[in-house]
Order: C-alpha cells, then sequence, then structure tokens
C-alpha cells in the first residue's frame, strides 16, 4: 500500500451498523461514503467541513449514490461546540488530514472530539507521517504520531492501537476515558 487507500483502513475503525459516526474535515467524502455503507442500516454519519464548496459537491455526490444517512455540516471543528453535533451523541470520529491543518496542533480539536463522542468513543486519527517533497504539507505543519498521541492523551484519551495507513501517513486509534 503505497498510498492510503480509505477502502484499505477503514475495516481497522471497526464499524458496526447502527453506530453514529463523524468525519471531521470529511474533504470530497471517501470516508463519509465507505463509512455511511459499513454503519446500515440505521446508523448515521455526520460529514463535517468547513470549506462550503466541497460540502456541495458531496452533497451531489451523496445523492447520485443514494446514500441518506449522511448529514452534511458546515462547522468549524478547531472550536468547542464549533462542529454542531449535540454533546455525547457519538461513538467514532474521523480526522483524516486535519491536525497538520490545524492553528494549534489539533489540540481545540480534540476537546471538541471529546465533547461530541460517548464514553468510550473512539477516535482515528489519520495524518502525514512527514513531508515528502512536494507531497504532504510543510516540514514545519507535520503532527507526528508521537505528537497527535500525546495531544489527545493531554485531552482524556487513551491509546487503543496503531494501524498501517499507507507509507505517507500513520494511523492512531485512541478512546475517550
Amino acid at each position: 500500500m503505497a498510498f492510503i487507500d480509505p477502502a484499505q483502513v477503514i475495516p481497522y475503525f471497526e464499524l458496526r451498523p447502527d453506530m453514529q459516526v463523524a468525519d471531521f474535515g470529511c474533504g470530497t467524502g471517501a470516508y463519509t461514503m465507505l463509512m455511511s455503507r459499513a454503519i446500515l442500516p440505521n446508523g448515521k454519519v455526520y460529514a463535517i467541513e468547513v470549506q462550503k464548496d466541497l460540502l456541495i459537491t458531496l452533497k451531489n455526490t451523496i445523492a447520485e449514490k443514494h446514500l441518506g444517512n449522511i448529514e452534511l455540516l458546515w462547522a468549524d471543528i478547531e472550536t468547542v461546540g464549533g462542529s454542531k453535533v449535540a454533546d455525547r451523541v457519538l461513538d467514532l470520529v474521523l480526522l483524516s488530514n486535519v491536525l497538520f491543518q490545524t492553528e494549534d496542533h489539533g489540540y481545540k480539536t480534540s476537546l471538541e472530539v471529546k465533547r461530541v463522542l460517548r464514553p468510550e468513543g473512539r477516535v482515528v486519527l489519520i495524518d502525514w507521517a512527514g513531508s515528502f517533497g512536494n507531497m504532504g504539507p510543510h516540514p514545519d505543519q507535520v503532527i507526528t504520531k508521537e505528537s497527535a498521541r500525546k495531544i489527545f492523551e493531554t485531552a482524556g484519551f487513551q491509546f487503543v492501537k496503531e494501524f498501517p495507513a499507507g507509507d505517507n501517513h500513520y494511523g492512531l486509534i485512541l478512546k475517550k476515558a
């Protein structure tokens, strides 16, 4: 697995039917759509994005694929309460290629994730393992897996496991303590 393939990493999330999950920073929705199918028949995915144009694209894709269990939210995941999701309702939150883009290296985002997760809820972190020339973030933007783990542990999470996420990314799962 050279570059990250959402279909190959989704099984590590251990999704089950009827789960309530969120894709924080969903982008064009590759993970959103895969999670949507994995949690059928009654599960729900909150696809959260700050870039409105990406949500419009995703809305059209969802309509084409007839996926009715996805709620699109134009929101800010970098503030507590900013995701617009209620307190303690989610089983899992995915942050894929998001941490390196946050202003504070993800700490405020970790607090928002903690707020929306149920007790024992899990967060899946996938981010760039480094800077690879013209691919990925600038070197000073990279959040190493050690730093990501520490940020979330400081916010009250416990490490569960690491999983392979391609040659250029790391994958971590932590649970709300």
